[in-house]
């Protein structure tokens, strides 16, 4: 049996990414795409500056692109995805889970409230019952989960994988793909032959969010983990795909060879969406890079390699796709999660 889903913000970067990954989806079956008033209303084909490596797929192609809001939408619908500008997504996903939907969001809003699960489902995918514990406190028949910055994603399944030798303090710097600011994020003269070193709130997002990630659940509230975590967040001009830095200091004394072995070790989920191998690690010092390693797993797969022994743990550099892992496939992703643990 398949689910009726449907992508909110469905013009937009993310949502054209989402729209790519769910039309062939074996358990989700696309129905609904909303966009703004200037597109509502109008076939798919025609208000979306389609830039997902694919053509759009024809099924959709065609669709009435409807408003995103509750009364806009049709009834019936299993599982909503959201790829709402924050400012949006904070208005807009309260009023839709207070109307009965579930939605898996990468909206960076909410993505810290203390109800609202910030989830990866390799790493935690515990944190769901947050929802019972969510629709009690805000009064919902829906529910609302997020997935965490497409930075974060890319480092926390390598610090998951350490957490075992204890993970005392984290240091990153990233070099992060235009894609990530969308579209029209960064002008072509302001990125062609340079690097940005600064990337608004990127910083404080992967600070917090790998906390959250990493916290434990104890039937009530999610107790931030005590790693010191600090990050230099860059962008550089690549396309797609995020290139990490990170030097990880450990309780425990352990090896390159170490961090290696417990990285290859970590745990797949049996979901469509999962690569059959988490981190896929590179003995090539000169591995991973964003051209080459960036579509590893079908693009939801982490890259990692360089891993060597430093005075107070290891360093290494970590590789994911930014608008796949670390964006429209970690929803969809999420929502699978959902949908098999009877959420929706």
């Amino acid at each position: 049996m398949t689910l009726d889903v449907g992508v909110l913000g469905a013009t937009g970067a993310v949502g054209q990414r989402l729209v790519g990954l769910l039309d062939p989806h074996p358990e989700f079956e696309l129905t609904t795409l909303t966009a703004s008033e200037d597109s509502a209303g109008r076939p798919y084909r025609e208000t979306a500056k389609w830039r997902v490596d694919a053509p759009i797929p024809e099924a959709v192609a065609d669709l009435t692109v409807r408003e995103t809001d509750p009364e806009a939408l049709p009834d019936g619908l299993d599982l909503l995805f959201s790829s709402l500008p924050s400012g949006v997504g904070e208005r807009v996903e309260p009023a839709l889970c207070e109307a009965g939907y579930v939605i898996s969001s990468n909206s960076s809003n909410a993505r810290m409230a203390d109800d609202v699960p910030l989830t990866i489902p390799e790493v935690n995918a515990g944190h769901l019952d947050l929802i019972e514990i969510q629709r009690d406190r805000r009064g919902w028949d829906g529910a609302l989960v997020k997935n965490p910055n497409c930075s974060t994603i890319t480092m926390v399944p390598t610090l998951a994988a350490l957490e075992g030798f204890g993970l005392e303090s984290v240091r990153v710097a990233t070099m992060q793909a235009v894609s990530g600011a969308g579209y029209s994020g960064v002008a072509s003269m302001e990125i062609i032959d340079n690097v940005l070193p600064h990337i608004g709130g990127e910083e404080r997002k992967m600070e917090t969010e790998a906390r959250k990630l990493l916290g434990e659940f104890d039937g009530s509230a999610v107790t931030p983990h005590g790693v010191d975590v600090a990050a230099s967040c860059n962008r550089v001009p690549t396309l797609d795909g995020h290139l990490e830095n990170v030097w990880a200091d450990t309780r425990e004394d352990l090896t390159g060879e170490d961090a290696a072995a417990a990285m290859a070790e970590a745990p797949a989920l049996d979901l469509p969406s999962s690569p059959a191998q988490l981190i896929e690690v590179f003995d090539d010092p000169e591995r991973p890079q964003p051209r080459l390693d960036r579509m590893v797993g079908d693009g939801m797969a982490i890259a990692a390699g360089g891993l060597r022994e430093t005075a107070g743990g290891v360093q290494y550099n970590c590789l994911a796709h930014n608008t796949v892992r670390g964006a429209a496939g970690a929803s969809v992703l999420n929502g699978e999660l959902l949908a098999r643990e009877g959420w929706v």
